[in-house]
């Protein structure tokens, strides 16, 4: 997938997980596809047709996240169950569990150069870990609901992270600071990602739309409102000018970031598509859903019948094949980008000293720029208060402890005492 892009083609299914598939990922040489389901179980699948599949079993409920290490040596899995594993893609099976988060773990994200790993979890925190000392090193905590998504940028300085509480945060790692808070109005966003360039990041969200924002400027370059479901992930095709979009409406979509517009709809599951993955190549992308009748909330896709299984697609993009008996595509008529989805041709590669041109760019259509200000201006106050009270409430915790410890050493004073004086 070059300059112009070739129908998709179905290539081949993948059947073995008894539940909803979550996530997808490829291996860089791209001779292995790992998936999580929430059968809870972790699998590799072997790309050429002879060779077996793996199973790990190691979680004990819904595996969330999966992606191979960069040099595809390891695979780290996020879990329901509050965990993370690490994982040899082997027969055997080896993993290594990572503790920290006290609530479910969402996304789970090597770093570029393999050594670090990021997460996301329903504790409202972002975690970073050593891989190779397999240790927890910090938190990042000014989220104030559940987070969905966290993500190293290409060079490894930046994370960007996404939550219930409508914000995207993007952080500092050396600092551990938050830089700068995008603030969604209509909906929160499901997943997160760095645009290959590391100049902008895109955005899944519940209002059925993707977003493209700028991270210099910080300002929203293109939105895509091409669904009817909620958008529940993404991936930029490796070059920079595609991306792909997983939504609850049962169709994948693809982006022509280049133009502007919509390229093609693909219909490949029957129910929501949960995730979505580009080969490392960009030659081949895979997608894992729910293949009946289920919730938008990927959270009740809990399925009852055994008998039904989840797929994992894979299609070839260089239109080299035609076996695309089981799922289908067409191609978008050709139309202007609208005022509120712009083309980045210039914008997603242009050097810094640009973003005068970015900076210019109005917000999005029909709301005055003096209203978005002002909103997002009482968004940060109201985040400042929630955390205020968070802190109060912990410290009356503590306080509550103390109490009743103190109480505890009382009694059992009281009850010292009175064998003394019954002696």
């Amino acid at each position: 997938m070059t300059s112009a892009l070739s129908d998709p083609t179905l290539e081949r299914n993948f059947k073995g997980h008894r539940d909803v598939v979550t996530s997808v990922d490829f291996s860089r040489n791209m001779k292995q596809i790992v998936t999580g389901s929430m059968d809870s179980c972790v699998m590799i699948w072997n790309l050429k047709p002879q060779m077996r599949a793996y199973r790990f079993d190691g979680h004990r409920e819904a595996v969330n996240s999966v992606q191979f290490s960069p040099s595809g040596h390891l695979v780290a899995s996020a879990s329901r169950d509050k965990t993370v594993r690490l994982w040899v893609p082997s027969m055997k099976a080896d993993s290594t569990e990572f503790r920290a988060h006290t609530a479910t773990v969402r996304c789970v994200n090597f770093s570029g150069d393999g050594q670090s790993l990021v997460t996301a979890s329903n504790d409202k925190t972002i975690k970073v870990w050593t891989v190779h000392r397999q240790k927890f090193l910090f938190s990042l905590n000014q989220h104030i609901n559940w987070v969905r998504c966290a993500k190293f940028s290409p060079d490894d300085r930046l994370i960007v992270s996404c939550s219930d509480d409508r914000t995207i945060k993007l952080w500092d790692k050396n600092s551990r600071e938050c830089i700068h808070s995008f603030f969604e109005h209509a909906g929160f966003a499901n997943y997160v990602d760095f645009h290959p360039s590391g100049t902008c990041i895109a955005a899944a969200s519940t209002d059925h739309s993707v977003k493209v924002w700028d991270i210099r400027s910080h300002k929203m370059l293109q939105h895509y409102p091409v669904h009817t479901g909620m958008v529940n992930t993404l991936s930029f095709h490796p070059a920079g000018n595609f991306l792909i979009t997983a939504s609850s409406d049962s169709t994948m979509k693809i982006l022509d970031l280049v133009e502007g517009k919509l390229l093609y709809t693909l219909h490949g599951h029957q129910g929501p598509v949960t995730c979505v993955a580009f080969s490392r190549t960009g030659e081949y992308f895979s997608s894992g859903g729910s293949d009946e009748q289920t919730s938008e909330a990927s959270d009740h896709m809990n399925r009852k019948d055994s008998q039904t299984t989840a797929h994992t697609r894979s299609f070839s993009c260089n239109g080299s094949h035609s076996r695309a008996a089981h799922a289908s595509s067409h191609r978008e008529p050709t139309v202007s980008p609208s005022p509120t989805q712009q083309s980045p041709s210039k914008r997603l590669q242009q050097p810094p000293h640009q973003d005068q041109e970015a900076q210019s760019h109005p917000p999005e259509r029909g709301v005055p720029s003096g209203l978005t200000n002002t909103l997002e201006h009482i968004m940060g106050q109201l985040d400042i208060l929630t955390q205020t009270v968070s802190i109060i409430e912990q410290r009356l915790t503590l306080t509550e402890d103390k109490l009743k410890k103190c109480l505890e050493n009382q009694i059992e004073i009281g009850r010292h005492l009175q064998r003394k004086e019954e002696d």
